[in-house]
């Protein structure tokens, strides 16, 4: 079990964002809304603008008192009037608010799910699934909560200015009083910025964590029921929780201090204010209703701004979560395309001239390796774990990026060709090949989305003369289950041979396909390979004798270097490495 740290590590591709560049980004993801956003902006301005007048309403009304005059009811009206308004315009606000804020979060998890979809098989062989799924749904969930702060914040801001000129009309010096104390908050909000972007950062790495050890528990639930290892499975997600658990916990600290402090701190000044404000008024200096309103308009006031200080750290909070995704939509694939050249039907003449290639510095697979493949013809690559079968195809499905070199097919640089249209004239089978949930159709069909029932019955008939489909409850409409669980190992091939079928494809990929099937399943493989081959260039993995011996011309590596190559007659008559192999 690995070590379970207090401080998670970020992965490579996390950056740092200035909070104005975080800001300026958010803000471009309300452009296209910016008419309901200026609704919301009015509506936010005229409450607070309502909010500011309800004092000065009562305040009048005391005055009148205080003279015996008759009881102001119009101002009565007015305030009644000012309620109701506010509760207007405060549902008007929330309503396109909310609206707004679904929005630009749902842009934002499209932007970061395409981008995690446009990068290479590199980049999820090296960072967990589980994490980037916590990154496009946990932080764009979090990058919400920060708009909801940013509405807040400016209601806030609107009522602390029209504040500011209501206190100065009351009394300049009073004002001044209280004005002195502002810098004192926002110092200790201050305070609490870098350290709530720390915590929440942590915070959304440890779930990021727990998220990724349950993806794992889940997708390897039949193995640790195999080795009875279900509670080791639970250890490990306990230890990865209690992480999370801890790093949250010191989170919520941080954040639940900020508004006491604030809060102690402008009580601070609201005290010296009834102190020198109470003398005034005693002396005559202020009347008792003119200190009133500046006694409420003062709270009014202070609760903005102590929540304006405290929304800050929690705005870092949220900006933290904001910058993982950012992070995500930013990362560079490794698999970068020098030009869209239309690619049209290809005849599939590969090229391999003295490519090297390596996974990392301490791996290299490949080193000044040529290989030039006829269009039509069909290969097998043999060799021992480790000699680069498995990195050659990978590199012709432009999987990986080759350092050195270069690949060309009919003649032109693979890094040339528009990557979608070269993509579809690939037809790849896997040694475990991979089915969505639903039918055998709908898997089939995934290939070629036109397909209708009746092409992919007859090209599911072409292998084994249908065989197969007689063992499924209902042909091509049995449901599969979750990645194929439903279907034994031999009909998962057979359906993924039909989607590549379908499909048509001008360059054929079989990768150890043969390697987990029975031997009747095998021939039904192997006559669905042979109408492959007779159409395509295909390229073949597998160690089984007769997979291997069906190629024009098999290919023998070590260490990603050529050793033999030849028909399977004429290598064992060399009685060299693949001889040794055989035997």
């Amino acid at each position: 079990m690995a070590a379970i740290t207090r401080v998670i590590a970020a992965e490579k591709y996390d950056r740092a964002y200035s909070d104005r560049d975080l800001v300026a980004r958010i803000a471009s993801y309300f452009q296209p809304y910016r008419w309901k956003v200026i609704v919301v902006a009015a509506a936010i301005t005229l409450v607070a603008a309502l909010g500011a007048l309800v004092p000065i309403f009562i305040a009048r009304s005391l005055n009148a008192g205080a003279v015996g005059a008759r009881f102001p009811t119009t101002l009565v009206v007015l305030v009644l009037v000012a309620g109701v308004a506010t509760w207007a315009l405060t549902g008007v606000r929330r309503y396109l608010a909310a609206q707004i804020i679904a929005d630009v979060v749902n842009a934002l998890r499209d932007d970061a799910f395409g981008a995690s979809m446009r990068q290479d098989l590199s980049f999820f062989d090296e960072y967990s699934s589980g994490r980037i799924v916590s990154r496009i749904t946990s932080d764009t969930q979090g990058f919400g909560e920060v708009l909801n702060i940013s509405v807040d914040v400016v209601n806030q801001l609107a009522t602390t200015f029209i504040l500011i000129f209501v206190l100065v009309a009351i009394d300049w010096r009073l004002t001044l009083a209280i004005v002195g104390m502002v810098p004192l908050v926002v110092a200790a909000a201050l305070m609490f910025r870098r350290l709530a972007r720390d915590v929440t950062r942590q915070g959304a790495r440890a779930l990021a964590e727990v998220n990724r050890a349950i993806q794992e528990a889940v997708s390897g639930i039949r193995v640790a029921k195999n080795f009875r290892q279900e509670q080791a499975i639970y250890d490990e997600f306990m230890a990865v929780n209690q992480q999370a658990y801890t790093i949250n916990i010191r989170r919520a600290f941080v954040l639940a201090n900020i508004h006491p402090t604030l809060n102690a701190l402008s009580g601070i000044g609201t005290a010296v204010l009834v102190y020198f404000g109470g003398r005034s008024a005693v002396a005559g200096a202020i009347a008792i209703s003119s200190w009133y309103i500046f006694i409420a308009t003062a709270d009014r006031f202070w609760f903005p701004v102590t929540n304006l200080s405290a929304f800050w750290s929690q705005f870092q909070a949220g900006l933290a979560a904001t910058e993982r995704v950012f992070a995500l939509i930013d990362s560079e694939p490794s698999v970068i395309q020098n030009d869209n050249q239309p690619v049209g039907r290809l005849r599939g003449e590969i090229d391999f001239d003295h490519v090297s290639f390596r996974y990392s510095t301490q791996e290299q697979v490949l080193d000044d390796f040529s290989l030039h493949i006829h269009p039509g013809e069909s290969i097998a690559l043999v060799g021992h774990t480790g000699a680069g079968k498995s990195s050659i195809i990978k590199l012709i499905a432009r999987f990986y990026e080759f350092q050195e070199g270069a690949i060309r097919v009919d003649g032109r640089d693979v890094r040339d060709l528009d990557f979608n249209d070269y993509r579809r004239q690939l037809g790849i089978v896997s040694q475990v090949p991979f089915l969505f949930a639903g039918t055998v159709a709908d898997n089939i069909r995934y290939a070629w989305p036109e397909a209708t029932d009746e092409q992919i019955e007859a090209t599911a008939r072409q292998i084994g003369a249908g065989e197969w489909l007689e063992t499924l409850p209902d042909g091509i409409h049995s449901e599969v289950g979750e990645r194929g669980s439903r279907l034994s190992m031999g009909q998962r091939q057979l359906v993924a041979l039909t989607r590549v079928l379908v499909q048509n494809p001008s360059i054929f990929i079989l990768d150890e396909a043969t390697a987990s099937v029975d031997p009747f399943t095998e021939s039904q493989i192997q006559q669905a390979l042979d109408m492959i081959m007779r159409h395509s260039t295909a390229i073949i993995i597998a160690h089984r004798l007769s997979t291997v011996r069906s190629a024009d011309r098999i290919i023998v590596l070590r260490k990603g270097r050529i050793i033999e190559e030849g028909s399977h007659q004429s290598l064992m008559a060399d009685g060299g490495h693949y001889a040794e192999l055989y035997d």
